[in-house]
C-alpha cells in the first residue's frame, strides 16, 4: 500500500491537489483527519504563536501517552469508516499511529485501492512524528504566494468565521513565512515534492506527470473526471466544493479586492520573498530528479 500525504499551509490549494492525485483510478481518499494534531496538540507552539502553550503535559511526552482528543479521532475516524474493532483504542501514542495506518490502509485495500492519499494541511507541523510512524509515507509539499493564501484565509474567515482561519494578518503572515520555511527545509529529501500550485495552472500536463512519477502511480492510467472517493466533507464545507473536483482551475486574485493600500504594503513587506523561494524549490522536473537520486 503505498502512503502519501498532502500539506502545506491552509489556504494553499491542498484540497484540490489531493483531489487531483484522488483522481488516479488506484487511489483512495478521505475527509481531512486532523489525526496527528489532535494526537500530539501543540499546534500553536509548533506554529511559534507568541505565548502559545506546549500543548502537551509532561506526563504525554515522558511515557508517551496518546492525548485524549487524539484516542477519540481515531475512534470516530473508524466509526465513519465502518471499520469494527473489537479491541479498545490504545493509550500510547504509537499503538494510536499504528492503528491509524492499518486503518487506512484496510479501507483502501477493501475498497480495491493501491494507494491512498490523506490530507491535513496543519500535518506539516508534524512531519518528524508522521516519517518515524510510517518510513515508506510520501509527503507532497503545496505551496501558494503568500499574498493569495492570506487573502483566502481572510476572506474564508469573512464568510465562514470559526477557529480554523482566526487570527488575522499579523499571524497567518507569520505562519505562511513558518510554513514556507519548514517546506523548504526538506527540498533536497527524496521523499518529499515541493509543488509550487502556479506550476500546475501554468503547465498543468509537465507538472501532473512529474508529481504522478514521484508518487509512483501508473502513467498509462488516464485520470478519472472526479475523485473515485470522496475528498472533503462539502456540506459542512461548502467553499472546497470546487477544489474537491480536482480539476484546476484558473485562479482567483482577492488580494487587491480585500486589503486597501497600507494593509498590502505592510504585507508585501513581511512575507518571505516568494520568487526566491520558487527559485530554491526549482522546476517540477528537479523535485522529481531528487526523488530519484
Amino acid at each position: 500500500m503505498k502512503r502519501i500525504f498532502v500539506v502545506g499551509c491552509p489556504r494553499s490549494g491542498t484540497t484540490v491537489v489531493q483531489a487531483l492525485i484522488a483522481r488516479h483510478p488506484d487511489v483512495y481518499t478521505l475527509p481531512e483527519t486532523d489525526f496527528f494534531e489532535a494526537l500530539h496538540g501543540g499546534t500553536q507552539a509548533r506554529w511559534d504563536d507568541p505565548y502559545a502553550g506546549r500543548g502537551q503535559r509532561w506526563y504525554h511526552r515522558r511515557l508517551g501517552l496518546a492525548q485524549s482528543r487524539g484516542r477519540r479521532r481515531l475512534r470516530g475516524l473508524e466509526t465513519q469508516l465502518h471499520v469494527r474493532r473489537r479491541t479498545p483504542v490504545p493509550w500510547r501514542t504509537a499503538g494510536c499511529t499504528r492503528r491509524f495506518i492499518g486503518t487506512l490502509d484496510h479501507v483502501a485495500g477493501r475498497a480495491g485501492f493501491r494507494a491512498w492519499v490523506e490530507k491535513t494541511p496543519q500535518h506539516l507541523l508534524y512531519l518528524d512524528e508522521i516519517a518515524a510512524a510510517v518510513p515508506d509515507a510520501l509527503f507532497v509539499h503545496v505551496i501558494r504566494h503568500g499574498r493569495d493564501v492570506l487573502a483566502s484565509i481572510i476572506d474564508a474567515d469573512l464568510h465562514q468565521p470559526g477557529a480554523d482561519f482566526a487570527g488575522g494578518v499579523v499571524t497567518w503572515t507569520r505562519r505562511w513565512n513558518r510554513a514556507l520555511a519548514i517546506s523548504l527545509s526538506f527540498r533536497d529529501h527524496p521523499r518529499h515534492f515541493l509543488l509550487c500550485l502556479e506550476d500546475l495552472t501554468r503547465d498543468f500536463e509537465n507538472t501532473w506527470n512529474a508529481l504522478r512519477d514521484f508518487l509512483g502511480l501508473e502513467p498509462s492510467q488516464p485520470l478519472l473526471v472526479r475523485p473515485g472517493s470522496r475528498v472533503s466533507s462539502v456540506d459542512h464545507e461548502p467553499w472546497r466544493r470546487r477544489e474537491a473536483t480536482g480539476v484546476i482551475g484558473r485562479p482567483e486574485h482577492k488580494f487587491e479586492r480585500l486589503f486597501g493600500a497600507e494593509v498590502r504594503a505592510w504585507i508585501e513587506a513581511h512575507l518571505t520573498d516568494y520568487a526566491q523561494a520558487q527559485r530554491a524549490i526549482g522546476t517540477p522536473s528537479r523535485q522529481l530528479a531528487l526523488s530519484r537520486r
